[in-house]
């Protein structure tokens, strides 16, 4: 996996194509049920089997298959088979940088805190 430099210098000034448009917005979508949050940050921890996630995110294990099936569709989640049971993780380190950054955009938001750089976007400052 290329390192986050790598990542930086692909997409510095780049333009996002139709389904790098599509793949972000399907994965922010996700992310507007609080079930399958709640199952993410379960899973920050380490593999789950899906008894103990339904349980972290307080549904049924049939709910919480079924929310697990759409978070391995959009790759934020892996399974593996340990015997008759299903171990879940997250799919990379990647997620858990999304969820720590959606959880800080939240909280800031909701306090009414911006940063410099989108007070001045905000006001037209700096144009």
């Amino acid at each position: 996996m290329p390192d986050s430099g790598t990542h930086a210098a692909h997409q510095a000034g780049s333009h996002l194509n139709d389904d790098a448009v599509s793949a972000i917005a399907e994965t922010m979508q996700a992310l507007t049920a609080p079930s399958r949050v709640r199952l993410l940050f379960a899973l920050r921890d380490g593999e789950r089997t899906v008894g103990v996630l339904a349980e972290a995110a307080g549904i049924t294990p049939a709910a919480a298959s079924q929310q697990l099936r759409v978070l391995r569709h959009l790759k934020l989640v892996v399974a593996s088979r340990e015997g008759q049971s299903m171990l879940y993780r997250l799919h990379d380190e990647h997620v858990i940088s999304l969820l720590d950054e959606v959880r800080n955009h939240a909280e800031h938001a909701a306090r009414g805190w911006a940063s410099d750089a989108a007070a001045m976007n905000r006001t037209g400052a700096g144009r």
